[in-house]
């Protein structure tokens, strides 16, 4: 299967899927989601990977989020899915594979790139990466597993913070609240992912699917919140408010959100 935004290999059972748009901080549009998508079900399925991971190509970026220079909001919002772009359909692949998928952050893992390496089984970060989310900075939010699903790993009062402040953490800082598993120098990154791939393949594969639908089992129900909220958020982005936070990235000024407070 051939690969336009994505590099994708396969080497002594491990899978790499690799974001590559280094120009755009390997942020994504429709077509990135599509074919990562593809991608987690190639490897996903086949008995002969035990291991998937996910990761950006470089050392600035892991992935950015929604690519914010293409024509309209949050990327390409043409294709299918409720906000055109398949993000639910993403983070619910990346859920539903039946082996565990180690995000390998390598740099910036901002806004919706932030939620693809929290929907990861496994977080490992180099000490050069920084965690954060840009929602309502930017005119937009993650009603899903990107609020609720954070808020059980970090809690409630860090979770909102996150999202309220739209603060940046830095590799150390996110290992403290949970959202990391391990840090490790930017050289060392790719031997830890190895060593980590390489105790998970020694691994019942069977066990380990069954633990992962039993996790993933006690939190399916933000599933449905994600297909609900995600309804409401597509009307969201059509309005005046949420494309300000976009138009303001833009012309690189600060958004003016308040002007649009209801009175």
């Amino acid at each position: 299967m051939e690969f336009n935004d994505l590099i994708y290999t396969e080497k002594d059972g491990v899978a790499t899927i690799t974001i590559n748009r280094p120009e755009k901080y390997n942020a994504f549009r429709n077509q990135t989601a599509e074919e990562l998508i593809k991608a987690f079900n190639l490897a996903g399925w086949n008995p002969d990977i035990g291991v998937v991971v996910l990761t950006g190509v470089g050392d600035k970026a892991f992935c950015t989020g929604g690519d914010q220079s293409a024509d309209s909001h949050e990327g390409s919002y043409g294709g299918r899915g409720t906000t055109g772009m398949p993000v639910e359909e993403l983070h619910t692949i990346i859920r539903d594979i039946p082996k565990p998928v180690i995000a390998r952050v390598n740099g910036y893992a901002i806004g919706g790139g932030h939620v693809l390496h929290i929907l990861c089984d496994l977080t490992i970060a180099s000490d050069n990466a920084i965690f954060g989310q840009v929602g309502p900075g930017m005119g937009s939010v993650d009603p899903g597993f990107g609020t609720a699903y954070m808020a059980r790993l970090v809690g409630e009062k860090k979770a909102r913070e996150i999202w309220y402040l739209c603060r940046r953490y830095s590799a150390q800082e996110a290992m403290d609240m949970g959202l990391v598993n391990t840090v490790v120098p930017f050289d060392k990154l790719d031997e830890e992912v190895e060593t980590w791939c390489q105790e998970i393949m020694a691994k019942s594969p069977t066990a380990l699917a069954i633990a992962k639908r039993s996790f993933n089992a006690d939190t399916e129900h933000i599933r449905g919140l994600g297909v609900l909220g995600f309804q409401s958020v597509k009307a969201y982005y059509e309005t005046e408010e949420s494309k300000e936070g976009v138009n303001a990235f833009r012309e690189k000024r600060k958004p003016d959100f308040r002007k649009y407070q209801p009175r």
